[in-house]
């Protein structure tokens, strides 16, 4: 019995050693194409693509909150496809609507096909103007959940791997997120005291942290006397009012930041399923780090790369901009803010900041970037010229 026993063991430990190196040796992941990118407004990060045999690359935002893949509607009206109705709803930050789509369809990088894509159709329009460049989709989870992507924001370029074991870098940490198209997890966020709320990780938001007005007020996360200002949000949908204001901490696994910039909304279409989520962090802290996301096996690494130290943007002077035919229009301008004291409207053209006459839509946003400084700004209204002196305030 005893060496019954022995062998009924052995033949056990034989089975399962088998089975753990059939687990980790597998086909190693490999390098199948490396992608240029480059960031705006946020750390937003945009990659040229082209779609089915039509030859011109298109812009795509890269977006982790995204559930699928999608095109702007007048593209496809310029194209000429023929989107299929669905009875699939889409919920957004500003809206909730029935999606349609262009099914099998084929996204080329260079040397790089993904093909039998369903592109849900959307409106970029506005998102276009926000950004200052044409928006002709978003690559999300569709893409993600194929292959292991690093994102390299030292070099501005993204790793596309085949799936299977993976070597990382030395000198990260691996976050576990929960994965059901859309990638969340916990964070330390302390202000009055400390909270361990589950947050959608979105590298498609060029905010640093976005919480519900329904969690900040059942959580008590801010004390009365807290201030915040008027700020004009943007998403699926259109614009949305919030405020923003500043946390005094927010920690992603063991890495810590202070004082972030922070924007609370009224989610109005339940985008969060609150109380199962408190809100979303953004790629204003996310492209801080080099990140590897594998979505076969649930991991996210995380390696601080060298923005890790850069200064948040606390810079408020109460303008949206937008950019419309070309030029730098003021798409909304707060209540109370420095921007309405002054007199500036929705509507007026921005034609200088301080000198600089005709610059890009980004340099006008970078120049409105820096808090407390004085600035001259060249306005036209109804075909005429004047000049207002304003003074960027901090929301810190």
């Amino acid at each position: 019995m005893k060496s019954l026993r022995i062998f009924f063991l052995l033949a056990f430990w034989s089975v399962y050693c088998c089975r753990a190196q059939e687990q980790i040796i597998g086909p190693p992941a490999s390098l199948i194409t490396q992608i240029d990118f480059f960031t705006i407004t946020g750390g937003v990060i945009i990659v040229h693509a082209r779609i089915g045999d039509y030859p011109d690359t298109l812009n795509f935002v890269l977006d982790t909150g995204s559930g699928g893949i999608s095109l702007d509607s007048s593209l496809v009206r310029q194209l000429g496809l023929k989107p299929e109705k669905s009875n699939i709803r889409v919920r957004g930050v500003g809206g909730i609507r029935t999606a349609e789509f262009i099914r099998n369809m084929a996204l080329h990088f260079p040397e790089l096909t993904v093909d039998s894509l369903d592109f849900h159709i959307n409106d970029y329009h506005f998102l276009s103007m926000v950004y200052g460049l044409k928006i002709d989709g978003v690559i999300g989870f569709s893409f993600f959940n194929r292959f292991i992507i690093r994102i390299d924001y030292d070099t501005d370029l993204i790793d596309v791997y085949s799936q299977g074991p993976f070597k990382y870098p030395r000198g990260g940490t691996m976050l576990r997120p929960f994965l059901n198209k859309l990638p969340t997890h916990h964070i330390l966020l302390k202000e009055q005291h400390t909270m361990f709320p589950r947050v959608l990780h979105d590298v498609g938001a060029g905010v640093c942290l976005m919480l519900s007005k329904e969690f900040v007020e059942d959580s008590v996360v801010f004390k009365q006397h807290k201030k915040f200002r008027k700020k004009e949000g943007h998403g699926l949908g259109g614009k949305i009012d919030m405020d923003i204001t500043t946390v005094k901490e927010v920690k992603i696994g063991p890495y810590r930041f202070k004082h972030v910039p922070t924007l609370v909304f009224d989610d109005e279409y339940d985008v969060t399923s609150y109380p199962y989520l408190g809100g979303l962090i953004g790629n204003d802290i996310l492209r801080r780090f080099n990140v590897i996301y594998d979505y076969a096996n649930k991991q996210i690494y995380l390696k601080p790369n060298s923005h890790f130290k850069d200064k948040f943007d606390y810079a408020y002077s109460g303008l949206d901009l937008l950019y419309i035919n070309g030029e730098t229009h003021i798409g909304d301008v707060a209540k109370g803010s420095v921007a309405e004291k002054v007199g500036l409207l929705e509507g007026d053209i921005i034609i200088g900041i301080d000198g600089r006459i005709n610059a890009s839509f980004q340099e006008f946003k970078k120049l409105l970037q820096t808090p407390k400084r004085k600035l001259d700004v060249i306005v036209s209204r109804n075909g005429e010229l004047f000049v207002v002196k304003l003074k960027v305030e901090s929301i810190k």
